[in-house]
């Protein structure tokens, strides 16, 4: 599809990412997987291409782009079926959290850290007995004096290992008739005291992705640590909630397109029956309708993806688009791997892969089923 998105800035942009990718990525994944986790490195050197952040002004390290530069990065990293390298969830879940409600000193203290890959982020919110039912964290942060002491735990956290500061939500407010009202955020540096890193994670998918445990016993942190002020964490979870559930859409909509795209080329190469499978109708009717889904997905997100940019209250647009695409890339990606036959049930083949990294984009970042709960209330039913 002729996408009117991006400039040719953009696309000199994402020329430069895919010329990174694959020297810097691509010749590591294998041995990333094998590690449960990326290196180190590979921060620092995205950091230093500009890839981090990109849409972050120059006065703070920034490349002085837009968000339109982190969906390319978003799509790049989804052509090259890699999960584990989180820079959407450093690039644009958690920075902009800093960058939004932080106040002068603490941008001046980690913004240029984090657009240069010296800080590798981490979002702690979900709870073992909390997910997406987020007012019924447990954490808590207990003012004494000028600090806070934090004691609680958090998992699923991706880049839990790598991680060296942590967007923490917590109560400071037990009260429960103030469920909402009782969170706060605060930025959690990984070398604080009473700070621990837990086990790796072991996922059906995604398994070059540190998702870990994380443990907080009278972890204290200065109050100048606090962001915003002490009891606004849920509403501005709310704000930056619409921008990540759109990155999820952007990658489930751009992954389940290479997924299609590899597909398509494979059913050419195979035989069967003395014939390129591709020849046989059935093999036709399959791809014509994942291509189907494929373009309606991508021209629905990047029309919430114009708007997104433009500044426009999307809340029932992400949520609609999360929930949609996610479905339909697991579709997508399954009706691909019977085309492959016996080798889509080989790892050794990106699609099997895929089939299980995508199924957690379902899980996270709000379940499908609370995205659906989100837009009946928007629709006041």
């Amino acid at each position: 599809m002729d996408r009117t998105l991006f400039t040719e800035e953009h696309d000199a942009f994402r020329k430069a990412f895919r010329q990174f990718a694959e020297r810097e990525i691509v010749p590591h994944q294998a041995r990333w997987r094998e590690a449960g986790q990326v290196d180190r490195e590979i921060w620092h050197k995205a950091g230093a291409q500009g890839f981090l952040c990109p849409w972050l002004e120059e006065r703070y390290g920034g490349a002085g782009s837009d968000f339109l530069a982190s969906v390319i990065v978003i799509e790049e990293l989804s052509r090259i079926y890699e999960p584990g390298l989180a820079m959407p969830l450093h690039s644009d879940i958690v920075v902009p959290y800093i960058y939004s409600f932080g106040n002068d000193e603490q941008k001046q203290r980690w913004l240029p850290g984090c657009a240069a890959g010296e800080f590798v982020t981490a979002i702690g919110m979900t709870e073992p007995g909390a997910g997406s039912d987020l007012a019924s964290i447990q954490t808590s942060a207990v003012k004494q004096g000028d600090e806070y002491v934090i004691n609680g735990q958090k998992t699923f956290i991706s880049n839990g290992q790598l991680c060296d500061l942590v967007l923490l939500a917590a109560k400071t407010d037990p009260d429960p008739a103030n469920a909402h009202k009782g969170i706060s955020l605060f930025v959690v540096e990984a070398n604080r005291k009473g700070f621990h890193k837990g086990k790796r994670l072991h996922k059906m998918g995604m398994p070059s992705q540190d998702t870990s445990e994380l443990f907080f016993e009278d972890c204290r942190v200065p109050a100048s640590n606090l962001l915003g002020v002490a009891g606004a964490g849920f509403m501005m979870m709310m704000q930056k909630l619409q921008q990540e559930r759109l990155t999820v859409a952007i990658g489930a909509v751009a992954g389940a397109e290479q997924v299609l795209t590899d597909t398509i080329a494979y059913t050419k190469e195979r035989k069967a029956f003395g014939k390129p499978i591709s020849k046989f109708q059935n093999t036709q009717f399959k791809i014509v309708e994942q291509l189907a889904k494929v373009s309606v997905g991508r021209a629905y997100v990047d029309q919430v993806i114009a708007g997104h940019v433009a500044g426009k209250n999307l809340v029932s647009e992400c949520s609609m688009a999360k929930f949609w695409t996610t479905d339909m890339a697991q579709e997508v990606i399954d009706e691909c791997l019977q085309l492959f036959g016996g080798y889509g049930y080989m790892l050794e083949y990106p699609v099997t892969r895929a089939f299980m990294d995508a199924r957690v984009q379902r899980i996270y970042a709000g379940t499908n089923e609370i995205m659906k709960v989100i837009v009946a209330k928007q629709l006041g039913l």
